[in-house]
């Protein structure tokens, strides 16, 4: 089966994330159909977010395109029907199950049986989700970054029952909208970058409960080290470029004693039960003022598109060194 790409993309939920999606699939020439299940999403946050997104892609250089000619290719809309002439289908709503099962039979309801539709779940296995459709072979997991717009970050993963040239197509079709993609051809839970993200969260969270380091602390150190270089290289190619035989003697010792607890962490257990949602409402690990909690978004807005700059300019210098890969 080849794809037939016609440019037009739904996204059904149009929260932070599927907002980031929107402006990234904008600014690299798609049209978009943005489904919003709750219709308050169109009212307000989510056309406000977009623009504003485009808006600073735009000063940026990361597009010349200026907003409103990219907004005139995309239609908000809470009817699912709109979604009929999409080639593709992206799911964006809350991690809840019962929340994506009801929408993935709305959006299999209005389109077509050879139309992909994917889901941007962070830990959900594609394979378990596949049983909720009609039609399994047509479905993927595809993992976005946030900022989408910034961030060359993208997994592509299959099911059990996904066939992995139609994965294969999906991988070449991002690369075209500027991703650096990952094929997980083998689906696992949280797939790859969450998978290691979340044990060094478990970790973070042993040290701090068991009065090794403050919240702070943990924080400084991974921002100052791994923060450095991860950009640049990524794990296995840091261990090469400093000397791997290191990092082979301190195995032996350490991972004995690192966490494996199997439990949610008390610490943000105890946060999240008192509803703290970080910058959100002002509780998380740290406590924010409103204007901090703006103050905190805007930075790291701005530094991800700094950052986006920086390792744009390495990424094509590093392309250009030929190495013998040792493992494929």
């Amino acid at each position: 089966m080849k794809l037939k790409n016609n440019h037009t993309i739904g996204i059904v939920g149009l929260g932070l994330m599927g907002s980031s999606i929107a402006a990234a699939l904008l600014i690299n020439g798609q049209k978009v159909i943005a489904v919003a299940p709750i219709v308050s999403k169109i009212d307000k946050s989510a056309p406000d977010r977009i623009r504003h997104s485009l808006e600073e892609c735009y000063s940026e250089g990361i597009t010349t395109k200026r907003p409103d000619e990219l907004l005139e290719n995309i239609t908000y809309t809470s009817d699912y029907i709109g979604l009929k002439n999409c080639w593709l289908v992206m799911e964006c709503v809350f991690e809840n199950l019962a929340i994506k099962q009801e929408v993935f039979k709305k959006i299999e309801a209005c389109v077509s049986d050879e139309v992909i539709i994917t889901s941007n779940t962070s830990a959900m296995p594609i394979s378990m989700l596949q049983n909720h459709f009609r039609v399994p072979e047509r479905f993927f997991g595809m993992h976005w970054a946030e900022p989408s717009y910034t961030s060359p970050f993208l997994e592509i993963v299959c099911g059990e029952k996904s066939p992995i040239t139609i994965g294969e197509q999906l991988h070449a079709i991002a690369k075209e909208w500027g991703k650096e993609p990952t094929l997980v051809r083998k689906d696992i839970r949280g797939f790859i970058t969450n998978r290691i993200m979340y044990a060094m969260y478990r970790e973070a969270f042993h040290l701090v409960e068991n009065g090794y380091a403050t919240v702070a602390d943990v924080d400084r150190a991974c921002k100052n080290d791994g923060g450095h270089w991860m950009a640049f290289c990524g794990l296995f190619r840091y261990m090469d470029l400093t000397g791997l035989k290191a990092y082979h003697a301190v195995m032996k010792d350490l991972f004995p004693e690192l966490s494996n607890q199997k439990t949610v962490p008390k610490l943000i257990d105890d946060i999240a039960k008192a509803d703290g949602n970080g910058i959100f409402n002002g509780k998380g690990f740290y406590e924010y003022t409103p204007e901090e909690a703006k103050k905190w978004e805007e930075t790291f807005e701005k530094f991800s598109f700094d950052i986006h700059r920086l390792t744009s300019n390495y990424n094509k210098t590093v392309a250009n060194i030929s190495s013998k890969k040792f493992t494929e």
